[in-house]
C-alpha cells in the first residue's frame, strides 16, 4: 500500500488529535525543563497542584488587560459561596477552594428541582474541586453563564465547560494560564517529592483536564494555551476564541 493512500484511510479526526497531542507533549517538555532549572536535585516539599486564587502582579511583566470587573476584589478571594437566586439560578461566587465541591453538591442535593443554570464569578483556585462541581453541573444538565464584568478565570473555565448550555455575555472575563502549586497553609498537606515526580504529577492532572474538555465537548486544546500563559498573566479569551474552543454555545449582550 502506498503512503499516500495509507494517509487517505486515517481519519481527519484522528490526524487533528494526534497533532494536538505532539503540541501537548512539547509544552510538557518544555515546562519540564523549566522545572528542572528551577528545582534542586534533592527532593523538594511540593503541594497537591491547583491554580493561583488570581494572577499575581509583576511589575516587569504586566497582566494582560482584560476586560472590566465589576465584582468587589474582597468577594473574589472569599470562599466559593453557594447561592440559589431567582430562576432557579445557583450563584457561585469567589475562590474555588478545597471543599468547595462539597458545598456545591449539598446545595444540588437539597434544591437541586429548582436549579436550572448556574452563573459564574470566580477567580479559580483547587482544580480537584473544579473538575468535581463541572462534572457535577454536567451531571444534572444545568447550563452555565458568565455575566458582563464577571471574571471565570484559572481553573473557573472548567466550571463553565461543564454546561450543557454554555453562555457569556459581551463584557465577560475569561481567562486561563498554567497550572501553579500554591501552597495554602493548614489547609493543603506537602509531601515530599522529586523533581520526576512533580513532573509527572502536573503531566497526569493535564491528562485528566484534556480527558474532562473532552468528554463534555471542549477543545482540549483550550488547556494548550492555558499551558503557554505563566501563572503571573492570564491569558484572556476573546468571544471568537471562546467559540473556537468551543468552550460556550452563546454570546449574549
Amino acid at each position: 500500500m502506498t503512503l499516500q493512500r495509507w494517509l487517505a484511510r486515517i481519519d481527519d479526526g484522528a490526524i487533528l488529535r494526534a497533532a494536538f497531542y505532539v503540541m501537548l507533549a512539547g509544552t510538557l517538555s518544555v515546562l519540564a525543563l523549566d522545572y528542572r532549572e528551577l528545582t534542586a536535585a534533592d527532593a523538594s516539599v511540593v503541594p497537591a497542584p491547583v491554580l493561583p486564587l488570581a494572577p499575581l502582579w509583576d511589575p516587569d511583566h504586566p497582566m494582560t488587560p482584560g476586560p472590566r470587573l465589576t465584582t468587589d476584589p474582597a468577594t473574589l478571594e472569599a470562599p466559593l459561596a453557594v447561592t440559589l437566586g431567582a430562576g432557579g439560578v445557583l450563584d457561585l461566587t469567589g475562590t474555588i477552594d478545597i471543599g468547595a465541591a462539597k458545598r456545591v453538591a449539598a446545595e444540588i442535593d437539597a434544591h437541586g428541582e429548582y436549579i436550572r443554570s448556574v452563573a459564574l464569578d470566580s477567580p479559580g483556585g483547587s482544580v480537584d474541586d473544579a473538575l468535581a462541581i463541572g462534572q457535577l453541573i454536567r451531571d444534572h444538565r444545568f447550563s452555565t453563564s458568565v455575566a458582563a464584568g464577571a471574571l471565570c478565570a484559572s481553573s473557573c473555565p472548567l466550571l463553565l465547560a461543564g454546561g450543557v448550555e454554555r453562555h457569556a455575555e459581551q463584557g465577560a472575563a475569561v481567562g486561563v494560564h498554567q497550572v501553579y502549586a500554591a501552597v495554602l497553609a493548614d489547609t493543603v498537606g506537602t509531601r515530599r517529592l522529586s523533581p520526576d515526580q512533580a513532573m509527572g504529577e502536573a503531566q497526569a492532572i493535564t491528562a485528566r483536564i484534556g480527558r474532562y474538555l473532552t468528554g463534555m465537548g471542549v477543545d482540549p486544546a483550550l488547556w494548550l494555551k492555558a499551558m503557554e500563559t505563566p501563572p503571573t498573566d492570564l491569558a484572556y479569551l476573546t468571544p471568537a476564541e471562546m467559540y473556537q474552543f468551543r468552550l460556550i454555545t452563546s454570546l449574549n449582550k
